[in-house]
């Protein structure tokens, strides 16, 4: 009987130096249903001639804009977004010596292709894989869930312009100019009463050298303070620039409210990322998203921390990409608003958006308070309320507000009579004097009509699928893809970054259905 040696160990044959008769073939080492030939085959189905137009033609040969759009696309997929890391892998990973045919792009042509060539053509090629994936029944377009997130700029969080302290610096300079003024009419009144009289409400640089130089000639040989003469001093030496740079930080801030000086575009907002736990204002951008079965149907890039006013602009930019509106719009109380409301009846989207409180007046405490507005009883033929005490509340004026979107909102205001002495006026009316209410009637004709829509069937299916379908889709790019900060700087190229995500996002689900 043979007895067989357990203990001997056998290794599989390894010959690093063996020479292959045939050069191993990069195809065949691929699997077939890798990730990356989907991104090969959508890429190549896509009409690239607007992107292809941004070439002049002449000198030296380029690389393929559909070569490198695939490179950007697989390495944003991949978690890698830096133009050298995709450089790096280019020459390193088959995936990327695949797609690109053993080309070797270096990181300088990668990244001029991302920040220059797609610069207004990366939406139109998003669009199309759109409307790709609407052909293939992945999506349908009729319903779409809205959300966004802040994502913070590549910019410094500690060199910022704020638009309050450009106000408070003019302020102080008006204040200023005006003591000089009056302390040089103190002194040489004859010499200044042929000058033009001197309006300190609106100041800017040329008004001021103006002003100082008539400050100076009326005040030529006068016995000065020796103290005012060293602001006049300062104020003919600094003022006038001062006043063009605050300027030039106006026009830069628009209607914001502030902004960083090492990226302009990129406003100052509080994040959810707070390593500080301090509720640190941080430079970046508000990210708007709308989906469908977690893919990504459109994306707009905006420099406001308030999504209300988000709305309007993201759905006109998915009309604009896809030729269409979604039939029905779902989104969280960040939205409701009467102007979006308004906006999205007008174009025929059926509005499942939440409003403000709409979760805390579907309580017991909420329905029961009679001093809350939304309980006093509305008498039509006087036009009047009813306070708890049954007091009755007359109309008084209507008060017009204009948004930030130039929208004109109409509220109506009811006072009641006499609140002195009544024994529910701790909790009714903590003001001073008669208490006074506003009214939006449209509004109020908009919360109900949503109000009905969000406690229906179909409206609790909504509100659940919600978080499930468009939050998602930000946890997988900020958690998984690890992506929580812009690499490039300026709102064109921030938008850019924002359209590579979105296709890498599509393409990655795709290929997980597949």
């Amino acid at each position: 009987m043979q007895i067989i040696d357990r203990s001997k160990v056998v290794f599989k044959d390894y010959s690093p130096n063996q020479i292959l008769l045939l050069p191993p073939s990069l195809e065949e080492m691929i699997d077939p249903n890798h990730p990356v030939r989907i991104v090969n085959q959508v890429i190549d189905s896509l009409d690239l001639d607007l992107l292809i137009k941004k070439y002049k033609g002449g000198g030296c040969s380029s690389y393929h804009p559909r070569l490198l759009l695939k490179l950007l696309v697989y390495g944003y997929l991949t978690n890698q977004y830096s133009s050298r890391k995709i450089e790096q892998s280019a020459k390193l990973n088959i995936h990327f010596m695949w797609l690109s045919a053993m080309s070797y792009p270096d990181h300088n042509t990668i990244n001029r292709f991302r920040s220059d060539r797609l610069k207004g053509v990366l939406k139109e090629v998003f669009s199309q894989v759109v409307l790709l994936l609407v052909d293939s029944g992945v999506i349908t377009l009729k319903e779409a869930y809205l959300d966004g997130t802040k994502i913070e700029a590549n910019a410094n969080r500690y060199t910022f312009v704020w638009g309050r302290s450009i106000i408070k610096s003019k302020e102080r300079i008006k204040k200023q100019l005006d003591e000089l003024w009056s302390y040089a009419e103190s002194l040489a009144r004859e010499e200044l009463e042929n000058n033009e009289p001197i309006d300190f409400e609106k100041i800017d640089q040329e008004s001021v050298i103006k002003t100082i130089e008539s400050i100076d000639k009326a005040l030529k040989n006068k016995n000065i303070d020796k103290k005012v003469k060293q602001k006049l001093n300062y104020a003919r030496k600094n003022w006038p620039e001062s006043l063009k740079k605050y300027e030039q930080q106006e026009k830069t801030l628009g209607k914001r409210n502030s902004y960083s000086k090492t990226d302009p575009d990129a406003t100052f907002m509080r994040m959810k990322e707070d390593h500080m736990l301090n509720g640190q204002l941080k430079p970046g951008y508000n990210w708007q998203i709308s989906t469908e079965n977690q893919y990504i149907l459109g994306y707009t890039i905006h420099q406001t921390t308030n999504d209300t006013t988000t709305l309007v602009s993201h759905m006109e930019s998915l009309k604009e990409c896809l030729g269409k509106m979604p039939d029905t719009l779902v989104a969280d109380a960040g939205y409701g608003s009467e102007e979006n409301y308004e906006y999205l009846e007008n174009n025929n989207v059926e509005a499942f958006v939440k409003y403000q409180y709409f979760h805390k007046e579907q309580s017991k405490k909420w329905r029961t308070d009679p001093c809350r507005i939304e309980n006093l009883p509305y008498d039509k033929k006087s036009d009047s309320y009813t306070c708890p005490m049954g007091q009755q509340m007359d109309f008084i004026r209507e008060k017009i507000k204009i948004t930030d979107n130039g929208f004109r909102q109409t509220k109506r205001l009811y006072q009641a009579n006499n609140c002195e002495g009544c024994p529910m006026r701790g909790a009714c009316n903590k003001a001073r004097g008669n208490r006074v209410i506003e009214i939006n009637k449209r509004l109020d004709h908009y919360k109900s009509i949503i109000r009905e829509r969000l406690t229906s069937e179909r409206g609790r299916k909504y509100r659940s699928q919600r978080p499930v379908d468009v939050e998602a889709v930000f946890g997988i790019i900020k958690g998984n893809k690890n992506y929580r900060k812009f690499l490039l700087r300026g709102l064109e190229k921030v938008e850019i970054e924002v359209g590579l995500l979105a296709l890498s996002h599509n393409l990655s689900k795709l290929a997980a259905r597949n």
